[in-house]
């Protein structure tokens, strides 16, 4: 999948995890085996979704096709995954939540600016 792609369906992923944070409320036990399975069920594709897109967007920084640092990269992918386990676990203030989210959406949107 091409790193356009990527990134959109990651952005799409994110906008459903803010809703997720925004609806849902904290899991009653967090140590509850079956809401963890679920988790780990429905984040795995984000996580692969993720891998990916960090190693297209590096090769693509690398090659300054695009205005991103290669660490904003890597520093976004870590803000994903603390923002997928925040979004279930509902265990993260607002405030901070948001700031991953904003961090994350620059990000993406900046490298969308860039790739064709």
């Amino acid at each position: 999948m091409e790193l356009k792609k990527q990134t959109e369906s990651l952005k799409n992923h994110l906008n459903q995890l803010k809703e997720r944070f925004e609806h849902n409320e904290a899991p009653a036990d967090s140590r509850d085996k079956a809401f963890f399975l679920k988790v780990k069920e429905e984040t795995l594709p984000v996580y692969t979704l993720l891998e990916e897109w960090e190693a297209s967007a590096l090769k693509v920084v690398k090659n300054r096709e695009a205005k991103v640092h290669p660490h904003q990269i890597t520093s976004t992918k870590e803000n994903m995954e603390l923002l997928l386990m925040h979004s279930y676990y509902i265990d993260a203030r607002r405030k901070r939540y948001m700031e991953l989210y904003t961090s994350i959406l620059y990000v993406f949107d900046l490298l969308l600016d860039d790739i064709p």
